[in-house]
């Protein structure tokens, strides 16, 4: 049987999909092929360009994360024209506005990059890619000269992390959070030189790098820092509040948890809590999320009193935002170290964070309080959804990209 690789970063193979050795070589080969041909049009087109009028101010992928349709709503609430763009599509959201190829034959899309790349030239003024990189992320070297393609054409470029296009980790002070990737993700330690060169190619090259989140780990520079850039729809994701018999310890109290990667969300330890917890007679209920649409999500969150997030990583991100955005308490592993550096950034005040923080070791504990405590619950999700509202609503996040986008130089259109 052939030996199977995993390319982490080949979005139009599909998300963590596994290929043959054989064919994952023949692919790697065919691009080393089509670079060596493009190399000179793209630099000729990039050329060309500067002189071009493009239509679009801000061009947003291809990486299919539904931050990015967030991210547009943001820009577009800046004054700015967006477009986001993807190569492939993810189970979470189909939401984006350039997607015609991802339902193409392989053969078809393996040209996928160098068109979208020759596009981007000629449509956008600046692109927000992440460090995987833009049009040309696929690639086998011109990858690496994405940077200098769209300084050749006078396109500004701004790199935020999404996770694991950063995840060199050597680099983690959590060692947790590398053994979690080496259960859930065990190709990634066949991309640590790749993803360490974009990283290095990125900081360089882009006109602003976005820092936040536990990223910062992996970051050894960044020009604008944040929490984190993710951003949500605080109109779509509305205040639910809690049931108004929250207080009935009769009822089971309601744990939601969606994990896209147990180990690094500590899903053993929550189900392991949650069983000798409810055999000591505490009355919870648990119900796990995988693999499902963010509508799904939606509803689901709306129907619980609690949500669990994850417990390994050290920082939140997507799935405590749109639970905290819907007045839930959201039980996270929050690193004491980043939240100082943003609390001694000024991005917050002490405190303000409203997170149920705990851990794999402290989670039992955590949810025992939780059950026979009920009556804090309310003011936790109050405070949440105002956090939200403060630092994550678009409007919030719309100000941060302002900013960046009059530092590099960019002017709204609209």
């Amino acid at each position: 049987m052939a030996k199977e690789a995993t390319s982490t970063s080949a979005g139009i193979f599909g998300r963590r999909n596994r290929i043959s050795l054989p064919t994952y070589l023949f692919l790697r080969t065919a691009f080393f092929i089509a670079d060596c041909f493009f190399l000179v049009p793209l630099f000729l087109a990039a050329a060309i360009s500067r002189f071009s009028s493009r239509r679009i101010d801000v061009g947003l992928g291809p990486v299919p994360l539904i931050n990015n349709v967030y991210h547009k709503r943001a820009l577009n609430l800046a004054g700015y024209s967006a477009e986001t763009f993807v190569d492939s599509l993810w189970s979470t959201t189909n939401e984006f506005d350039y997607k015609k190829f991802v339902s193409l034959p392989l053969f078809i899309r393996a040209f996928t990059p160098y068109y979208l790349a020759l596009r981007s030239l000629f449509t956008y003024k600046c692109v927000y890619v992440y460090f995987t990189g833009g049009p040309l992320r696929l690639t086998t070297f011109l990858c690496y000269l994405e940077p200098l393609l769209y300084m050749v054409a006078g396109i500004k470029t701004v790199a935020m992390p999404f996770g694991s296009d950063v995840n060199v980790l050597t680099r983690t002070p959590n060692l947790l959070f590398k053994h979690g990737i080496g259960q859930n993700y065990p190709g990634l330690r066949m991309e640590r030189r790749r993803t360490a060169r974009l990283v290095d190619v990125w900081t360089s090259g882009a006109d602003c790098v976005i820092g936040g989140c536990d990223w910062v780990d992996y970051l050894y520079h960044w020009d604008h820092l944040m929490l984190a850039h993710f951003s949500i729809d605080t109109d779509k994701w509305a205040y639910a509040g809690l049931r108004s018999d929250i207080e009935d310890r009769s009822t089971p109290l309601l744990l939601l948890h969606a994990p896209n990667h147990r180990a690094l969300k500590g899903t053993d330890a929550l189900l392991s809590a949650v069983e000798q917890l409810q055999a000591e007679g505490i009355n919870i209920r648990l119900q796990i999320l995988e693999g499902v649409p963010n509508s799904q999500v939606h509803e689901t969150i709306s129907s619980v009193d609690v949500v669990v997030d994850q417990l390994i990583i050290g920082a939140y991100a997507m799935f405590a935002l749109e639970a905290m955005s819907t007045g839930k308490p959201t039980v996270c592993f929050m690193r004491h170290d980043l939240e100082e550096l943003f609390v001694g950034a000024g991005l917050v005040t002490e405190g303000e964070i409203p997170l149920v923080r705990s851990d794999i070791f402290t989670l039992k504990a955590t949810l025992r309080h939780l059950e026979s405590n009920r009556a804090e619950l309310r003011d936790i999700g109050e405070k949440s959804r105002q956090f939200v509202e403060d630092h994550h609503s678009l409007e919030a996040i719309s100000q941060h990209f302002a900013a960046i986008n009059t530092n590099i130089g960019l002017a709204p259109s609209q």
